[in-house]
């Protein structure tokens, strides 16, 4: 299987939805509307995020979001990987680690101190997958907040 990862840029519009489409199956999103193209297009052109695509045959079957955090304590910034995903029916496969190693690579050429993710507990497999590809586990506890609609 000859998978190719891809950092999308401006003009990968149809990747980044097709990106989308991969979390929307794999997380499975129930009755998830796709953010308008204008949107989408914002977020292609924000320098502060990352998309990679896991292309086979020119089709994305697996990717990652990261997001760039600036740093208050050093000069350098980090990395957050708020969705990898991988079509279910490639899992297992290395899709995932060929992710992780283009999106470490391209962090470190810009001098990036540290990457992180979030796995839930229960999610064995995330656990498992994180631990095999290099990554340390921290003993943190997640606290959300959510606001009032204005």
């Amino acid at each position: 299987m000859n998978i190719t990862c891809q950092k999308l840029n401006e003009q990968d519009l149809d990747r980044l939805t097709a990106l989308i489409r991969v979390y929307e199956n794999v997380f499975e999103m129930h009755n998830f509307s796709m953010p308008h193209t204008d949107h989408l297009q914002t977020l292609l052109t924000n320098g502060k995020i990352i998309f990679y695509t896991a292309l086979l045959n020119n089709v994305v079957v697996g990717g990652l979001t990261a997001h760039i955090l600036s740093s208050t304590y050093y000069p350098s910034s980090e990395v957050y990987i708020y969705d990898l995903a991988v079509r279910t029916e490639y899992q297992r496969k290395g899709i995932g680690k060929q992710l992780i190693a283009s999106l470490k690579e391209y962090c470190t050429g810009l001098g990036i101190k540290e990457i992180f993710v979030q796995a839930d507990v229960v999610d064995q497999h995330a656990l498992d997958f994180y631990k095999a590809t290099g990554g340390v586990a921290e003993n943190v506890i997640h606290f959300s907040y959510s606001l009032p609609k204005i």
